[in-house]
């Protein structure tokens, strides 16, 4: 189960400054951890004259390039991708996703506050995990100096991280867009499909599985 949460907070606020904070202190616990950056203005790393480029010219929906120690993907798409579907590109390779902005988005928050950016908040109590700030704030939620990265990181390890008994998540994505399960579905798919995998040869110790249905027209 990959654990996905929002660094959000107003413009110039310090989201990124605490992102780095947090990312070494994750990493330092021994947990893999991706970052998602929303860019209202567009961007380009397939850039003119490039292969990459060139190929993305030539029709090619979706580009890859590799190397011995990184790989990146271009992929045009017709509208802007949700972060849960953002979230199904990255899979299940990381312990946790992070995101910078995306306040409107449907993932608990963590919210950068400085007292000379004004008293109000963006979201609200329910929205919040927690409050990075340096001073104290009148919302019944857990606050941290704003740059105290190890109190942060040891409440979304307590909260997210360490390993919880029971079957955990299970997704469902159709056409590449992930649809919401109510939990007893996610109960009755998951345990129906542990139970067949546990019959089968060679899965013992399994921790995730994957199935992959195409539709044949």
């Amino acid at each position: 189960m990959t654990v996905a949460l929002s660094v959000v907070g107003k413009s110039d606020v310090g989201k990124t400054t605490l992102l780095e904070k947090l990312l070494p202190e994750i990493k330092r616990r021994g947990y893999r951890v991706a970052t998602i950056k929303h860019d209202v203005h567009g961007f380009s790393i397939d850039l003119p004259g490039k292969d990459s480029w060139r190929h993305t010219q030539a029709g090619s929906d979706i580009a890859v390039i590799s190397s011995a120690d990184k790989v990146a993907l271009v992929r045009k798409v017709s509208q802007e991708l949700s972060l849960n579907e953002i979230a199904h590109l990255i899979g299940s390779s990381v312990d946790l996703i992070l995101t910078e902005g995306f306040k409107r988005g449907p993932w608990p928050k963590i919210e950068v506050h400085r007292k000379e950016m004004g008293a109000d908040l963006l979201c609200t109590a329910r929205e919040l995990i927690c409050i990075a700030t340096d001073e104290h704030v009148p919302m019944e939620v857990p606050q941290f100096d704003i740059n105290d990265a190890t109190g942060i990181v040891d409440l979304i390890e307590e909260r997210f991280l360490k390993p919880q008994v029971g079957l955990g998540e299970v997704r469902l994505t159709v056409n590449g867009a992930m649809v919401p399960l109510k939990p007893f579905v996610q109960d009755m798919i998951g345990n129906a499909m542990t139970g067949m995998v546990a019959a089968l040869r060679d899965t013992d110790n399994a921790r995730e599985i994957e199935l992959v249905i195409k539709i044949a027209r």
